[in-house]
């Protein structure tokens, strides 16, 4: 945990990401990384020197038509002294039954985020922090470049006007594989994946032809192109 707590503490500082004062809502899917960094956030406010609260939010997609269970997240928020937020809402039906989507996690990811954005706000909170790491950066990197011909990921912080919320990504700087790690360590609870179209996505596919360059004639592929989007200050990095 000590690795992640100094990337995202030099996150946090190289991107100016928080201020005394600062209400943060921490979007937490259930999953690893989103997990890692409440966590993260949770310890780094006992050291840090910079005084903010914190608002877990889960949006829930309720696949199948099923309610998530968040009753261990809840319960970890609470031992945290942090409220947990919890939106059941009709994304599953929309993206699934309605449209009938054969690629929905782009549509997904924007109605999640608006979702947030507006739970955020509603709840007094000026930033909202979310779990990408710098594997996501990269695979969004490369995926920019080969789906749409475009240089660019996304930003460790970014202002969205119409909303007046900065949105940060404290784990930007930690990798996937310490993210993992410590989620096991920590005995964190882990949701399971329940979406219909997991592992067949266009990230998926990227995330495995990246990992089989890494195998093959690149190793350290990753780790390059990171280092190159951070010497080009791509996308503020």
């Amino acid at each position: 945990m000590q690795r992640i707590l100094g990337a995202m503490r030099k996150a946090i500082i190289d991107y100016s990401m928080l201020k005394n004062g600062d209400s943060v809502a921490v979007g937490v899917s259930g999953g690893k990384d989103s997990l890692v960094l409440l966590a993260g956030l949770n310890r780094l406010r006992e050291f840090i020197g910079i005084d903010f609260t914190l608002t877990a939010i889960s949006i829930d997609p309720c696949f199948d038509g099923n309610e998530t269970g968040y009753g261990e997240i809840s319960a970890l928020c609470h031992t945290m002294g942090i409220s947990h937020i919890i939106k059941r809402s009709q994304l599953w039906e929309i993206l699934f039954v309605t449209r009938k989507e054969k690629n929905p996690c782009s549509l997904c990811a924007r109605m999640r985020r608006g979702m947030l954005h507006d739970i955020a706000k509603e709840h007094g909170c000026n930033k909202l922090a979310l779990g990408h790491h710098k594997d996501d950066a990269v695979e969004t990197f490369v995926m920019n470049l080969f789906y749409e011909g475009r240089v660019g990921s996304f930003q460790p912080v970014s202002y969205l006007s119409r909303k007046d919320l900065v949105m940060i990504r404290p784990l930007c700087l930690t990798s996937e594989k310490d993210i993992r790690s410590v989620a096991v360590r920590e005995k964190l609870p882990v949701l399971g994946k329940s979406c219909p179209v997991d592992g067949c996505t266009s990230r998926q596919k990227t995330k495995d032809w990246l990992a089989a360059m890494e195998k093959g004639d690149y190793p350290g592929l990753s780790k390059r192109l990171f280092g190159a989007m951070l010497r080009g200050n791509i996308s503020g990095f």
